[in-house]
Parts: C-alpha cells; sequence; structure tokens
C-alpha cells in the first residue's frame, strides 16, 4: 500500500494543525521582529510526491528565492522556504516598509539576509510544531537562501545530502497585508527512513 494512500484524513488533520501553529507561532515571532503586526492565513497542507515539488513552485526552471536547511535529530531530512521572486520583492517591501526608491534591481545583501531569517523562523516553527505532535526530536541547521531555479536549488539539496525521500510534506504559507495575499511554499522533504517514522508517531502502521 502506498505512503499516500494509507495517509488517512485523521493524520491529514494533524498535520494540517501542525501548520496552523506552526503559522501563528511563525507570525507571532516576525511580529517580534519586525516590530509590527504579520497576518497570516491558515495554510493549506498537503502531501506530494517529491518529483512534483519544483512543479509547485512554477515549474523546474522559474527563478525563486529558497531558503534551505537541513533537519537533524530522530527524523532526519531537508526544509525548503520557496517563494517567487515578485512575492519575496513585494513581502520585503510590506515587512522591511521599504520606499519604492530603496527597492534595487537584484537583491541586497539585507534583503537576502531578512528573506533567509523569515524562511527561518518559518521552517524554525513548523519543524516546533510537529517535534511537539510527534514527540520526535527535529531541530533546524543554520539556514542558507539562495535565489536560482527551482530545479537546480533541489537538485543542490540532492547532492549536499544524498538521496531524499520520495515524498514532501507541502505548507503554502499566505501572508496578508492590506487585502493583498503573498504566497510561499514551505517543503519538509523527510529523509526515505523518516516518513515512517512519523507516521509511527501519529499511529498510522506501515504496511
Amino acid at each position: 500500500m502506498s505512503l499516500f494512500s494509507r495517509f488517512e484524513a485523521f493524520e491529514l488533520d494533524v498535520l494540517k494543525e501542525v501548520g496552523n501553529i506552526g503559522a501563528g507561532n511563525a507570525a507571532t515571532a516576525l511580529s517580534r521582529l519586525l516590530d509590527k503586526p504579520v497576518d497570516m492565513a491558515v495554510p493549506k497542507v498537503s502531501l506530494l510526491p517529491f518529483e512534483e515539488v519544483a512543479e509547485r513552485v512554477g515549474g523546474s526552471e522559474q527563478v525563486v528565492i529558497a531558503v534551505f536547511l537541513r533537519v537533524e535529530g530522530e527524523a532526519p531530512g531537508n526544509m525548503f522556504f520557496i517563494i517567487q521572486e515578485q512575492s519575496a520583492k513585494s513581502l520585503l517591501n510590506q515587512l522591511l516598509s521599504l520606499r519604492p526608491e530603496e527597492i534595487e534591481e537584484g537583491y541586497s545583501e539585507m534583503e537576502m539576509s531578512a528573506l533567509c531569517e523569515i524562511g527561518n523562523i518559518l521552517a524554525g516553527s513548523y519543524l516546533s510544531s510537529l517535534a511537539d505532535f510527534t514527540h520526535l526530536t527535529m531541530a533546524p541547521s543554520v539556514p542558507s537562501v539562495a535565489l536560482d531555479m527551482a530545479g537546480a536549488i533541489l537538485s543542490y539539496g540532492l547532492v549536499q545530502y544524498g538521496e531524499m525521500g520520495d515524498s514532501a510534506l507541502l505548507i503554502e504559507t499566505t501572508f496578508l497585508e492590506d487585502r493583498q495575499e503573498l504566497e510561499g511554499h514551505f517543503f519538509l522533504i523527510p529523509d526515505p527512513e523518516s516518513f515512517n517514522k512519523i507516521f509511527k508517531a501519529l499511529g498510522v502502521t506501515a504496511e
């Protein structure tokens, strides 16, 4: 029986709650960091095959900003926060309150650092929520940020850490500002054996 057919409604509801709590914690952390309110919608949570990850962000040749980190502990894996360029610029404009003349072509070191910190806060919040639900030890490594094609970024992760699992947990994160929605994609791609550990912790037995 496939991983996806075993993943029943109850477990998906648990992961949706993980995403919901993680989003709330992330919004609070970002608000403290920026000293301004940050609103985030209830995220959409789904499970998908690894080969569909690039498609979800516009295709393997879509240029994106990605924050990448390694998950260490009892259920190791890889995490990506991926956002398209236009959304990244709008997000920076909103969160950092940049004036139009301050937004350069390309990305300044400060902007890339800010995006890395946003991704790091999101990753830490979602990972902490998942660890609380599963009672598994999971900790993020120091994150890195890159501007490149989605396919190249995912390939870099494979080269750095070897074979990734064949399934990804997708949490679609939406920032709300003045009725404008800016969406980022957060992917947790556990190592091949890690999803079974997560499933077991959630009460789903492998067959």
